[in-house]
């Protein structure tokens, strides 16, 4: 889905960024604090937050609104 929020690791730094865009929205000295602005940017956006490893491989996707989320089984 074009506009998911993606954060990454590059260059000694956490990224977080809108897919589909050449830069980064915001920079951090730690994958905590790039997780936490990536999942207020998705939410607000309601669209997938992809959170890649330090290798770059896809360790996490969520779904925003949660009520989206297909591996949601409580509804």
């Amino acid at each position: 889905m074009k506009g998911d929020v993606e954060t990454y690791h590059e260059n000694g730094t956490w990224k977080t960024k809108v897919e589909g865009n050449s830069q980064a929205s915001s920079t951090h000295d730690t994958k905590d604090e790039a997780i936490a602005k990536g999942r207020e940017m998705a939410v607000e956006r309601g669209v997938e937050h992809i959170i890649r490893k330090l290798d770059g491989t896809i360790g996490e996707r969520n779904t925003y609104p949660r009520s989206r989320d297909p591996r949601d089984i409580s509804g």
